[in-house]
């Protein structure tokens, strides 16, 4: 064998496993951050693992989710790992969904951003307090994250409320568990808990 056909050889073999290497580094960017060697036909995570953009949200989430985990080290009581099996599940019950792949994504877009604002990952702006119904003493202090969604943490004394933006025809509404926040040219009305009376806040600082 000629000294040309073993480089030729030798080039070859080397560009055949650069190819190789390339497909699989790309076939497990495709990968969601779980292992989708065993999972249930028809279910939830193999939906994820079968979809490129749910897999990066789920690639995404795994990311924001080591972030706010370092952040929650020193938490007591330790509820961050918790929540995340709790989002997980309420994520499989996307299966009831009319439209689960909607669903899942609403899922992913949710948690991250919610990770994103609780525990400050991502820029923001405020806090801005409120004074309601014409007492200084009942504000409610809030603060924006460039989350996607928005999202805003609202805290009214001892109560702290995470909502995300709605459509609105003007200003800023957000909506969180059982409180509302209306925004414009600030003046706010504010609902805090369910059945609660609507607040006229004014924008004080």
């Amino acid at each position: 064998m000629s000294r040309s056909t073993r480089i030729l050889q030798s080039v070859t073999s080397l560009l055949g496993t650069a190819i190789a290497m390339s497909l699989c580094d790309g076939a497990a960017a495709q990968s969601p951050s779980f292992s989708c060697d065993k999972v249930e036909a028809g279910s939830i995570a193999e939906m994820v693992c079968t979809d490129g953009a749910l897999s990066a949200l789920d690639r995404k989430l795994a990311d924001v989710y080591a972030k706010a985990a370092r952040k929650a080290a020193n938490e007591h009581p330790p509820l961050l790992r918790a929540e995340q099996r709790g989002w997980i599940k309420g994520r499989d019950d996307c299966w009831k969904s009319d439209d689960r792949r909607a669903c899942v994504e609403g899922e992913y877009q949710r948690r991250i951003a919610e990770l994103q604002a609780r525990y400050r990952l991502v820029p923001s702006i405020g806090p801005v307090t409120f004074a309601c119904d014409g007492d200084p003493r009942n504000e409610v202090v809030v603060t924006f994250f460039r989350t996607d969604p928005s999202t805003m943490i609202a805290e009214r004394g001892d109560s702290v409320s995470l909502m995300y933006v709605q459509p609105s025809g003007s200003g800023a509404r957000y909506q969180g568990r059982n409180e509302s926040f209306w925004e414009h040219q600030g003046e706010a009305s504010i609902t805090w808990g369910y059945g609660a009376p609507e607040m006229r806040c004014k924008k004080v600082r």
